[in-house]
C-alpha cells in the first residue's frame, strides 16, 4: 500500500478541512453548517507543457488553503486518511486570513 502520492501534470492532492461537529461550549451543530468546501494542499504536480514546450506550473503550492467546487475531484484513500485529487484549473481560489 502506498503511503505517499505525488500528483502528475497539473493535479493537486487536497485534504479537505472538516468543520467541528460542536462548539467549544458543547452545542451540537447541524450538518449543513459543517459542510465546508475548502481544503489544505498536500502535494502538487509539476504542471503542464504548452504547445511551445514551456512548463506552466500549478497556481497553488503545498500548504495553501483553497476553495473547492461543490462537486468533482477524485477521492483517494491513503492509509487511514482520505484525500481528493483536483486539476489545477478546477480549484476556485486560495483562502487567506
Amino acid at each position: 500500500m502506498a503511503k505517499r502520492l505525488i500528483p502528475t501534470l497539473n493535479r493537486v492532492l487536497i485534504e479537505k478541512i472538516t468543520a467541528p461537529a460542536k462548539t467549544n461550549a458543547g452545542i451540537l451543530l447541524p450538518e449543513k453548517s459543517s459542510k465546508l468546501n475548502s481544503g489544505k494542499v498536500v502535494a502538487v504536480g509539476p504542471g503542464l507543457h504548452d504547445k511551445a514546450g514551456n512548463l506552466i506550473p500549478t497556481a497553488v503550492k503545498e500548504g495553501d488553503t483553497v476553495l473547492l467546487p461543490e462537486y468533482g475531484g477524485t477521492q483517494v484513500k491513503l492509509g487511514e486518511k482520505e484525500f481528493h485529487l483536483y486539476r489545477d484549473e478546477d480549484i476556485l481560489g486560495t483562502l487567506h486570513d
